[in-house]
């Protein structure tokens, strides 16, 4: 039996229904669609990025990005072929192409006999012959509830993994059976729930009528908790913005709960409310990592967002996915030190300084008097294989803190007297210490030499130096090759293989050009720093000279004003750029981002890039031209507009380093028109920092 999809068109008077065409609903690019009456929300499959693979979602139908509200197997990603059917007996499953059940609706017994798509952002299903609602997704939210909707006692939202994954990630916010609504972190691999990191109090054990009932968000953007009593608990106040609004609340992959609101004219959503204000301050758990992973520690960023950081020493264990947690890159201490213990060595030990940085729960041990100074300290845990990180204070408290750290937390202090430095306890000597080779070893190796005949022994004297002199040839002819192509950059290369997999398989995508698309990634040579990989997407004529003109020019152009390309990848058919990466995003980011800035702030934002643009027309060579990167060459000559080449505006996109400072960045794609031959070159300024 097809499925039978209706829209219901609820008036004052009357209940309509609008029927959608018969259709079996299978997961392709230009699956069709149940629309609300009045066109704001959709159901349907939601593809993920250019993947193969769909959610069965609800989402803004009238906003561009299509933002998701509600989704039905984020663990279990449909791929193309998936269906969705009303069976004859009244099942509602979403099957994967192979008929593997993916999904179904939890505790619907009744037979299903219709669907509906409510202007409310509720999709429900019913049995009209008995008058039923069967399911709907109102009392089964994912990670945002929307206006109209509550949340019932034992009633649930999870956060979504991360930004490309819609598994549940870790964290959760829950109404509990006593009345309290409560934010908790999970164990990522058994789901288990530790302890609550926040808490709307609204439970009483004395007198239970005091206590809440459930969480209801109204039409007006507030959100409250009903007690029994018939009496509120204000979490978010009702808006008095006029004009039509859309609201949402959702429980973000950084444990924030976060109130949205956003106008038809607006082009993103803005922060209206943060639960908690300061998620990196918020109760430490005594079990699990906290908030950010193990031995990181959680700040807040120049946006006002959490962020989780790596102590000096330190990279992060995904680097695309930083509430991972951070590894060392030494070994552990392994307090062997009559056999191999690197720490014996004092002089191979050394400690980096943060300020008013803790990891609270990971203390073994107190020391404390007039004489513990912050050197005292130091030479403590120096000598102590189990300290990992020593936390001082202006009280002469030494804290000694052990591996794993968790919850850790950047507060800083408001008064100057009273600080915290965190001592991180570090290899410095991780390179260069030698180590005596095992004997046992030697003597292997020696037995075999001296046991096998005259003739073995002189191929092997004969073969190896061969071997590396073949060798060192081919690498000479590979940077001879390149140097041919690009005989003034010094700028590094690259294997294909090596930025794949510094991108993730390409994974996070930054933001298209219009030779190709431009991907996040880290270098497993530097594992702290991000970088940006532009990818061409195919070798064009057009695109083969912007790769040489980029690598050539911004190669062998070096000035602290310039954003730095730092290498390349020329192999095969793949023509790839590495870029420096810039934290906090582009101009657009911040001013239509979660938090904009203030007009004082503005104003220094302009003023810093027109600095920035003056400092770059001086080292500008006389022979770059600029002009608009979105005019092909063609579309200028068949208008017989060449000359337009000199006259079109200056395109300016602005980044944002990790403090936040702009810094400018002029696009400027390589053309050639053939009726003037005028060249110009692609080139990035950015603003010096001061």
């Amino acid at each position: 039996m097809a499925a039978r999809f209706f829209l219901l068109l609820v008036l004052p008077s009357l209940v309509l229904s609008q029927y959608c065409t018969d259709l079996d609903i299978t997961a392709s690019q230009d699956s069709p669609r149940c629309v609300s009456p009045s066109g704001e929300f959709a159901f349907g499959f939601y593809r993920l990025g250019s993947q193969s693979l769909f959610l069965l979602a609800i989402w803004f139908e009238n906003i561009p990005e299509k933002t998701l509200v509600w989704y039905a197997n984020g663990d279990n990603p449909a791929p193309k072929g998936s269906k969705l059917e009303l069976t004859s007996d009244g099942q509602f499953i979403l099957s994967d192409p192979q008929g593997k059940e993916i999904w179904r609706p939890q505790n619907s017994v009744t037979a299903v006999t219709h669907a509906a798509m409510l202007d409310t952002g509720n999709f429900v299903l019913e049995n009209r012959n008995q008058n039923l609602t069967v399911w709907q997704s109102f009392q089964n939210p994912a990670n945002t509830i929307l206006p109209t909707q509550t949340l019932e006692i034992g009633g649930t939202m999870y956060s979504q993994q991360s930004n490309s994954s819609y598994s549940k990630g870790r964290f959760q916010l829950q109404m509990k059976a006593g009345g309290n609504l409560v934010l908790n972190t999970l164990d990522p691999e058994s789901g288990k729930a530790y302890d609550v990191y926040y808490s709307i109090y609204t439970s009483d054990a004395a007198n239970s009528s005091n206590s809440g009932l459930r969480l209801i968000f109204d039409e007006s953007g507030g959100i409250y908790v009903l007690l029994r009593n018939g009496g509120t608990v204000n979490i978010t106040s009702g808006s008095s913005l006029t004009g039509d609004y859309y609201y949402r609340a959702t429980l973000d992959q950084d444990g924030v709960f976060r109130l949205y609101n956003r106008d038809n004219s607006s082009t993103s959503w803005s922060v209206v409310k943060n639960i908690p204000d300061n998620i990196c301050t918020v109760t430490p758990s005594n079990l699990g990592s906290g908030i950010c992973g193990f031995n990181s520690y959680c700040s807040i960023d120049g946006r006002g967002l959490p962020d989780c950081l790596c102590p000096d020493g330190y990279s992060h264990l995904d680097p695309l996915d930083r509430k991972q947690g951070c590894k060392p890159n030494f070994e552990l201490p392994s307090c062997q030190t009559a056999v191999d213990g690197w720490e014996a060595d004092k002089d191979a030990v050394d400690f980096r300084e943060l300020k008013d940085v803790n990891w609270p729960l990971s203390d073994y041990q107190l020391q404390e008097g007039p004489e513990f100074n912050k050197e005292k300290c130091k030479q403590s845990c120096k000598d102590d294989c189990l300290c990992v990180v020593a936390i001082y204070n202006t009280e002469n408290q030494c804290w000694k803190k052990k591996f794993p750290l968790s919850n850790g937390r950047h507060e800083p202090t408001q008064n100057v007297l009273q600080y915290t430095t965190a001592l991180i306890k570090v290899r410095i000597k991780n390179d260069t210490i030698e180590r005596c080779p095992d004997k046992s070893t030697l003597i292997l190796v020696g037995s075999v030499l001296l046991g096998s005949s005259v003739f073995f022994n002189l191929f092997l004297l004969l073969a190896i130096p061969a071997a590396a002199l073949f060798f060192y040839n081919k690498k000479l002819m590979n940077i001879q090759s390149v140097s041919s192509k690009f005989p003034t950059t010094s700028v590094r290369t690259y294997s294909y293989k090596e930025l794949e997999e510094a991108t993730g398989g390409f994974k996070e995508k930054l933001g298209r050009g219009a030779f190709g698309t431009v991907y996040k990634g880290v270098l497993a040579s530097d594992a702290g720093r991000f970088v940006a990989v532009k990818k061409l997407d195919k070798v064009v004529q057009e695109g083969e000279k912007e790769f040489k003109t980029e690598v050539t020019v911004i190669g062998q152009t070096h000035h602290r004003n310039l954003v730095s390309l730092l290498g390349y990848c020329d192999q095969g058919v793949h023509r790839l750029l590495v870029y420096e990466y810039m934290n906090n995003g582009s101009l657009a980011d911040l001013l239509f981002g979660i938090s904009t800035p203030d007009w004082s702030q503005r104003l220094q934002i302009a003023f810093k890039i027109a600095k920035g643009l003056i400092s770059s027309s001086s080292i500008i060579p006389s022979s770059l031209v600029h002009f608009g990167n979105r005019d092909q060459p063609s579309d200028l000559q068949s208008t017989g507009m060449a000359d337009a080449l000199l006259s079109a505006s200056l395109q300016v996109e602005v980044l944002f380093d990790w403090l936040v400072s702009p810094e400018v960045i002029n696009f400027i794609r390589y053309k050639i028109s053939a009726m003037n031959s005028l060249t110009s070159w692609r080139v990035e300024f950015r603003k010096q920092n001061k």
